[in-house]
């Protein structure tokens, strides 16, 4: 039976035991790297690029005319200059047919840190549903880690929401081996009843509160409304499949 592991943040993250075995990675960002990614795959974007900083970032878009990307990113939930801030009902506006260049604090560094997974998937409220069918391809000699990327060292509560909800579509699907971290998830996102609470009561649900990014949080909260499966391959997100859900 396939086993499911849980890990809480991006600092949990081992490269080299990702690197030694049959893993399969799936990485969420729920407020709001993995949404911004998803959401603007669906909306047209060519491909996502995650980036460990902002030079790295600068310094791909060099690389680009003007009108071919857009370059994205905040640090400690602040804007950088001359970054558009990675919020995916900004981003929607100008993205279809460019590539997205993505810097954030956690979820593009929990990216590129399990870069090394067999495969890794990207995932959010927003496509957990077909994720979950595209897993159940997944053999039983693997693991499939869910890594929540977490904020700067702690736990966040839209993530370990997020991985519970990716659980509890996993166990529609087949049944799985869950470690107690997947099993606690699983059983937090259960024992709720309102997806956009849940969010908005977190400590960036908060801070996107206090700044009106209500839209980005009620997009967050969104629960399969596409079915986009996007993958990490070769430093660059692009979509695996559209998978029927």
């Amino acid at each position: 039976m396939t086993k499911i592991h849980l890990l809480m943040k991006k600092e949990d993250i081992r490269e080299e035991k990702i690197a030694d075995g049959n893993k399969i990675a799936v990485v969420l960002d729920i407020l709001l790297a993995t949404t911004t990614i998803v959401s603007a795959l669906k909306d047209g974007a060519k491909e996502v690029i995650p980036v460990l900083h902002s030079k790295e970032a600068i310094e791909l878009a060099n690389q680009y005319q003007q009108d071919e990307c857009i370059l994205a990113g905040e640090l400690d939930a602040k804007p950088l200059d001359g970054f558009v801030y990675p919020s995916p009902t900004l981003i929607r506006e100008s993205i279809n047919g460019k590539t997205l260049i993505l810097s954030t604090t956690n979820g593009t560094v929990a990216l590129r840190k399990s870069s090394s997974a067999n495969k890794v998937y990207i995932a959010s409220m927003l496509n957990n549903p077909a994720v979950a069918s595209s897993l159940q391809k997944v053999s039983e000699d693997q693991t499939i880690l869910i890594i929540c990327s977490g904020n700067s060292g702690e736990m966040s509560l839209e993530d370990f929401y997020g991985a519970g909800h990716l659980i509890d579509c996993l166990l529609k699907n087949s049944e799985y081996e869950l470690t107690d971290a997947a099993k606690t998830a699983l059983y937090f996102y259960r024992g709720q009843k309102d997806d956009y609470e849940i969010l908005l009561d977190s400590y960036v649900g908060k801070l996107l509160d206090k700044y009106n990014q209500h839209s980005d949080l009620r997009l967050a909260s969104s629960k399969g409304i596409t079915s986009i499966v996007p993958i990490l391959k070769d430093k660059k997100i692009v979509v695996e499949t559209i998978y029927s859900i």
